[in-house]
């Protein structure tokens, strides 16, 4: 159901992957994405499994209404009992509270789990292409300092995403993208234009001083065991969970 890994001074980092849930085809079967089309009671029930398979309280866990933007919000408690219609259009979400898990749902884009202890900051982000041009990795990092993180003891976590060999698109949005972020750059197992979002997400955490990275081997789009928008279109979502003891 889920990768998860700890760090000294209690930051814990996880992704899911599809399966251990109760949707059916074609979200099956652990959905966590609530605007997806698939049924909303499902839907808690991953959610909760997911949340407990982890040792969190499903009802603390911080959702986002995603949007491919670089707005940040920083939360010092859940949202409450809203659709995800009613949660914050923000792609990137940040606290200083300790226990308060973070969630970030992806199907191809790459989530950003983020973490200082010494500070007790955390923060998930949404970096499909639109928002790494826009920057919502910077902006993250940004308020996460504005409560006390410095990057140099900052740890990032990117989790499965549709990996450079395989997320084909134009030669000019592939121009448009790294003239942005140059290391975004890339071209496909096949010979034809293409994106690297994880590669260029790298880049702008190290730009920022941000050195202790990680990255998930999985290509969702490779991957039979992770939710894929560019393979199945319809379809679930994934989650990154990061929160501190």
């Amino acid at each position: 159901m889920k990768t998860a890994e700890s760090s000294p001074g209690g930051a814990h980092f996880a992704f899911t992957d599809r399966w251990g849930g109760v949707s059916a085809v074609p979200y099956e079967e652990l959905n966590l994405g609530g605007a997806v089309g698939d049924d909303p009671a499902a839907v808690r029930t991953n959610r909760a499994r997911a949340a407990r398979s982890l040792g969190l309280d499903p009802a603390r866990v911080v959702w986002m209404n995603q949007v491919h933007g670089r707005d940040v919000a920083v939360v010092d408690s859940p949202w409450g009992d809203r659709p995800a219609s009613g949660l914050p259009a923000v792609d990137a979400v940040v606290t200083a509270r300790r226990g308060l898990p973070l969630a970030v749902l992806t199907a191809d884009c790459t989530p950003v789990l983020l973490a200082d202890p010494v500070a007790g900051v955390v923060a998930a982000a949404h970096a499909g292409r639109p928002g790494l041009v826009a920057g919502v990795v910077p902006a993250t990092v940004e308020a996460m300092t504005a409560l006390g993180a410095e990057p140099s003891r900052i740890t990032a976590h990117t989790g499965p995403a549709v990996c450079g060999r395989c997320y084909e698109v134009p030669e000019q949005m592939r121009a448009d993208v790294a003239g942005v972020v140059p290391a975004a750059w890339s071209q496909t197992s096949w010979g034809t234009p293409a994106v690297d979002v994880t590669a260029g997400v790298h880049a702008q955490l190290d730009e920022l001083g941000v050195g202790d990275r990680h990255s998930s081997p999985f290509c969702t789009l490779e991957s039979g065991d992770h939710f894929s928008y560019r393979r199945d279109r319809t379809t679930g979502r994934i989650a990154g969970y990061v929160w501190l003891d």
